[in-house]
This record gives C-alpha cells, sequence and structure tokens, in this order.
C-alpha cells in the first residue's frame, strides 16, 4: 500500500512540475520571436518616389509601410531622397549601413539615371557595387524594378529595363516589380508632371509593396 500511495502521489507532482516548466519557458520562447522580429530592419535607398515627393513625409508610402509593419516588429528605414542617383546611392551606402545597421536593403535607383540618359552599364555598375557592399556585410538585398518613360528610345528603355532583371541573376536577389507600372496609366493616381505618383497613390504603392516584401523580411 505505502508503494501505490507513493506512486499515485508521485504522478501529480511529475505533472505539476513538467507544467512549471512549460509555463516558465513560455515567455522565453516569446521573446526569443520578439527579439528574432525585432531583428528585421529595412533600410530603403530610393529617390523621389520614396521620399514622398510633392506631399508631407506621413503621407508616404515609405510611412504607411512602416505603419502596417510595425506591429510585425519590422523597422522600415527611408533613406530615400529626390534627384537620387546610383551614384549618389553608392556613395552615401556605407554611411548608412554603419548607421542604422540594417538586415535588409532594398535598393529603389536608377530612375534618375536613366531620366537624364547616363549609360546602363554605370547604372549597372553602380547598383553591382551596392549589392556586393551589403552582402559582404551578411546584409540581404531586394533590388526594385525600375522604369523610365518611352521617349528616351526602345533601345535604350530596354536595356535599362533589362539591365535590373540581370543584376537580379547575377548577384541572386529578389527583384520587385516596378510599383508605377499600372499606376502611371492612371491621371488620378499621378501629379501633374506625370513622373511622380500622388497622395492617392501612397496607399495603393503601400499594399503593394507589403506584399512583395513581406515574405522576403519574415521568411
Amino acid at each position: 500500500m505505502a508503494l501505490v500511495r507513493i506512486i499515485l502521489f508521485g504522478v501529480p507532482f511529475i505533472v505539476l512540475s513538467f507544467l512549471k516548466i512549460i509555463l516558465t519557458l513560455i515567455p522565453l520562447l516569446l521573446f526569443s520571436d520578439q527579439l528574432k522580429a525585432e531583428q528585421v530592419r529595412l533600410l530603403i535607398l530610393g529617390d523621389s518616389l520614396s521620399a514622398a515627393y510633392g506631399m508631407k513625409q506621413e503621407q508616404g508610402w515609405v510611412t504607411l509601410l512602416q505603419d502596417a509593419f510595425e506591429p510585425k516588429g519590422i523597422r522600415v528605414i527611408n533613406a530615400a531622397i529626390s534627384g537620387e542617383t546610383t551614384d549618389g546611392g553608392l556613395a552615401r551606402l556605407p554611411r548608412l549601413l554603419e548607421q542604422h545597421q540594417p538586415s535588409h536593403v532594398l535598393i529603389e535607383l536608377g530612375g534618375n539615371d536613366g531620366l537624364r540618359g547616363y549609360p546602363v552599364s554605370k547604372l549597372k555598375t553602380n547598383i553591382s557595387a551596392m549589392i556586393t557592399m551589403a552582402k559582404d556585410r551578411d546584409i540581404k538585398v531586394i533590388l526594385q524594378q525600375m522604369q523610365i518613360p518611352t521617349n528616351f528610345g526602345r533601345r535604350y528603355n530596354q536595356m535599362f529595363t533589362n539591365a535590373f532583371t540581370t543584376l537580379a541573376e547575377q548577384h541572386d536577389v529578389p527583384l520587385v516589380p516596378f510599383f508605377l507600372k499600372d499606376i502611371a496609366l492612371d491621371d488620378k493616381m499621378m501629379q501633374k508632371d506625370r513622373i511622380h505618383p500622388s497622395v492617392e497613390a501612397q496607399p495603393v504603392i503601400a499594399r503593394f509593396m507589403q506584399e512583395q516584401l513581406e515574405p522576403l523580411l519574415v521568411r
């Protein structure tokens, strides 16, 4: 009887101890997941398309994306400057990487190179150097496909567009579709210059970019 009593009393004690261990580990596991999420820091290296050109900063798609990502523990750092070229982006990138310590970089540059008729070979060299610089620091790179108006000639436009596909393949980085591809055809979604998206377009761009970027950031 004594042996049976020990076993009967021993079982709930073991179960209780196991439950205490589980309850102790759950907060640690949740904290670990939260810490991993907080480590996702997306640096957006871009031009006026990402710099809220012609509107308040809080109206721009990058700020709207940050608002959407914040509950998920993803921080978005907007390093876009209106008029930025790949020359400027390459010059600024070392300081930005040191200052913000991002886990991911989205390169949204090249449009101003194209609008100024810069050689596509120069664009490719600059973006290639930026990708290499980030990857050498174990930072994941995402490349934004860019497009320019068709009045630059079919040959130059084709070379410009193909440059981004080539770079993504060469460096094995994701290529995000151009976020103005459909928007640019809607007058209400574009400013009067027909180059920059309007305030009304910003939520649309933010949703599109969230759909494109989130699987790349949290996988």
